[in-house]
């Protein structure tokens, strides 16, 4: 695990790449990687790695060059099937200098090329530069595990990194709003495709390599996507033939997790998905696993008693951490900087602490991410599928003057009523398409909203307000015939994608490396295949294979359980003792005088919300929004951490 960064420059820029630039964004990423540096600079190239060392920690040091010295490289991943090609590519005449996984991927590429991804199992983003051929080979793993932000200048030139702080440092771009991008961060918690909020900064999708070449020109391309061009192929075998062939390549993809020279543990929250991994992960391994846990003390927001049952039960070595609201709040300028954009959810904060706690006992943790948007585990999935059925039925046999009546009588519910919350985002007030009944009604300001949030001014930049077009895009282009599982594809291709940046940052910030067994990609190629069945069974039971596989494994309680995430109080602690942070952040007169939200609109949301309706996500939006331009666009790092800490030392 490391930091990557790099730039490189065309003929037409006329420039060689220079040292310092790239120690200089090198350095900002000390915490991915506080064991070892290392820098690479031949005329236009320059590589720049920070490395946490996890396997071969003697011999694994960064830019690492081939046998003729050649090829360059930088990488930020694992690669757990490496060992397997080693034989191969030795007998092919490749000698090896080291036992790193590193040296595998050079020598894949001199066989292979770009085809090279197509052989590697694991999360991964790496450049090779190829002195022979003047390219540049960029590449990312398939899921999106693993991150790679870029810059293109309009001269040719490409800057890279694992983050977007080091393209900041290396003056890349300046630390401007991309208003395009706005809409899609208001509505979906973040940025769905491959553009980010800073104006000129891209990241490169999910299974996408990219070639860059001397005179300056890129070519991206795709060499993988989930597709369920066979979808419910396994349908007409029998249940528990499934269920097994699942839980054994469930069982193979822990076990590869485990590769490391470095002590590793793993996150428990407690729910059916790090429970999972707990249960397979204890007969793998001689000593008890270490487990870590994160709660706060308020009962609903604590799922310490779970994750205690199965520490118990597997007779882990279990670690847990209390955050106090005072240090959420204090910790979160600082959280928004380490994941470089406003954070898409509150559970990005708790996530440190519980990486910081795992920092003091392991390097390496393995964590439940991603079986949720593959095995339908949200909630929303059966919402859905409910309100489009039932919608439609709806809308054909009860006229228009009563829809119209009831949808009136709901609107007019008196008072902060929860009954009007909830009604108004059933069929009864909805449009029966996935539109209006998936993507407007679990947005967080969805379109109409945003009509309202939004000044003329900040609408004019932003252009056409359409958050959901992304969305919409891999939604109709799924291959896949079902609405579950186009709903799946899509959330894979956007949603995952945000909360496994949020995963791999918020645990790089601590300088501890996370895995994700769920999301090795065999598994997953195989998981698409399944009937939906054993997805989402009779409308209601979610992720039923990962139930019925661990049935017998896991305490009862855990499996029967419906999932709650990871509930952060955030509505709760902004209505009362930490109502100043909304104040600072959201009401006051510096952002306001940005111009970018309509006051009148949000100091009605907050009142709304002191009253007792749940605005809790689109308050959060606008605080983090907030504190990502006094951290980036106005560049006072050092300031707004003191200013929150006022904030919330003196609450209102």
């Amino acid at each position: 695990m490391c930091g990557i960064n790099g730039i490189a420059f065309s003929r037409r820029a006329g420039r060689d790449a220079d040292a310092r630039t790239v120690a200089r964004m090198r350095d900002v990423l000390t915490h991915r990687g506080p064991d070892d540096a290392g820098l690479y600079v031949s005329g236009p190239v320059g590589l720049g790695h920070r490395r946490l060392s996890i396997v071969d920690v003697a011999c694994g040091h960064q830019p690492m060059t081939n046998e003729d010295e050649t090829l360059h490289i930088v990488y930020n991943g694992e690669v757990y099937n490496h060992a397997d090609y080693r034989p191969l590519l030795e007998a092919r005449g490749h000698r090896y200098r080291t036992h790193a996984d590193t040296e595998t991927i050079l020598h894949l590429y001199e066989e292979h090329g770009a085809a090279c991804v197509e052989h590697l199992r694991g999360m991964f983003a790496f450049a090779i530069w190829d002195e022979r051929k003047r390219e540049l080979f960029i590449a990312r793993d398939r899921l999106g595990v693993k991150p790679l932000y870029y810059v293109h200048t309009a001269d040719g030139s490409l800057y890279f990194a694992s983050e977007i702080k080091a393209l900041l440092e290396a003056r890349a771009v300046k630390a401007e709003i991309n208003y395009a991008a706005l809409p899609d961060y208001l509505a979906n918690h973040g940025t769905s495709n491959d553009e980010t909020l800073f104006a000129g900064v891209r990241r490169l999708p999910p299974g996408h390599t990219l070639l860059w070449r001397a005179d300056g020109r890129i070519e991206i391309a795709q060499y993988w996507d989930i597709s369920f061009a066979d979808e419910g192929a396994e349908g007409g075998r029998r249940d528990a033939d499934l269920i097994a062939e699942w839980l054994e390549l469930f069982r193979t993809s822990v076990r590869l997790r485990l590769m490391a020279d470095v002590p590793l543990g793993m996150f428990l929250s407690g729910g059916i998905d790090s429970s999972a991994i707990a249960a397979l992960m204890s007969g793998m391994v001689a000593e008890p696993i270490k487990t870590f846990s994160v709660a706060f003390r308020e009962r609903e927001a604590n799922e310490l008693t779970y994750a205690r049952m199965v520490a118990e039960r597997f007779k882990t070595e279990h670690h847990e951490v209390i955050v106090s609201p005072q240090e959420f709040f204090n910790a979160l300028p600082q959280m928004v900087w380490q994941e470089d954009e406003p954070l898409a959810h509150p559970s990005s904060v708790p996530l440190y602490f519980v990486s910081r706690l795992a920092a003091e006992h392991v390097k390496v943790v393995l964590t439940g991410e991603g079986s949720d948007e593959l095995l339908g585990g949200y909630e929303r999935y059966y919402k859905t599928l409910v309100n489009l059925a039932v919608g439609v039925r709806y809308q054909r046999f009860a006229p228009a003057s009563l829809r119209r009546a009831i949808a009136t009588r709901i609107e007019n519910l008196p008072g902060p009523s929860t009954a009007r919350q909830k009604l108004a985002r059933t069929f009864l007030c909805l449009a029966p398409d996935i539109e209006s009944i998936y993507f407007d009604n679990f947005a967080v300001f969805n379109r109409t909203l945003q009509r309202e949030l939004l000044t003329r001014e900040t609408q004019a930049r932003a252009g056409a307000l359409d958050p959901y077009r992304d969305m919409r895009r891999y939604f109709e282009s799924a291959a896949a015939r079902s609405p579950l599982n186009r709903m799946l594809y899509a959330d894979t291709k956007t949603y995952l994608h945000e909360l496994l940046m949020k995963q791999d940052q918020m645990s790089m910030a601590a300088s501890i490396e996370s895995r994700v067994p769920f999301l090795d990609h065999k598994l997953v190629e195989f998981t698409v295949r399944l009937p939906e069945r054993l997805k989402l069974r009779h409308g209601r039971t979610t992720k039923y294979v990962l139930r019925r596989a661990l049935k017998g494994l896991l305490p009862e309680p855990i499996l029967a359980r419906r999932k709650m995430g990871f509930p952060v109080p955030v509505g709760q602690w902004f209505r009362a003792e930490f109502r100043s942070v909304v104040d600072e952040y959201v009401l006051s007169a510096r952002a306001r005088e940005r111009g970018i939200f309509n006051h009148d609109f949000v100091r009605a949301l907050v009142t709304r919300h002191q009253a007792g309706e749940n605005h809790s996500e689109r308050l959060w939006a606008l605080v983090n929004f907030e504190i990502w331009l006094r951290r980036f666009v106005d560049g006072e790092e050092t300031e707004a951490v003191e200013t929150a800490r006022e904030v919330v030392a003196a609450p209102a």
